[in-house]
């Protein structure tokens, strides 16, 4: 069994990254594409989700700096149930609206660069500092 899951777009954004669920239904809302139930049952599970979790940027404001952590990204934690639970209704929302993504999973997503008991975010590995052939 892996440690880790991330839920992330299938093809990168025009910056070249790979957005997570939230970023990818956060970002149908903010570009009208929901419809007006969608949009209503959306800001009412981003307030559960605020108020049940961390949001690790609210905590290490400067976790997603691209100088000091170059490409980080959300992973939940596998024994994250509850979370996971919640993370598969906002996967029928993309599926709803055509949103390809992709699930990764993985025992060693890269320098962890925060945690909590639900989730890490991890700066990925690079070429040739953290290869060791």
């Amino acid at each position: 069994m892996t440690d880790f899951v991330r839920y992330q777009s299938a093809v990168p954004n025009r910056r070249g990254r790979f957005p997570g669920i939230f970023a990818l239904t956060n970002g149908l809302r903010a570009a009208g594409a929901l419809s007006d139930t969608d949009d209503r049952w959306l800001v009412a599970a981003n307030q559960r989700a605020e108020g049940l979790y961390v949001n690790p940027s609210t905590v290490e404001t400067r976790l997603f700096d691209e100088a000091r952590n170059p490409g980080a990204r959300s992973w939940f934690r596998t024994s994250a149930t509850a979370l996971l639970t919640m993370s598969a209704d906002y996967l029928d929302l993309l599926d709803r609206y055509g949103v390809a993504w992709v699930e990764l999973r993985t025992n060693s997503p890269g320098r962890i660069a925060y945690q909590d008991d639900v989730q890490i975010v991890a700066v990925p590995l690079t070429h040739p500092s953290d290869w060791p052939f």
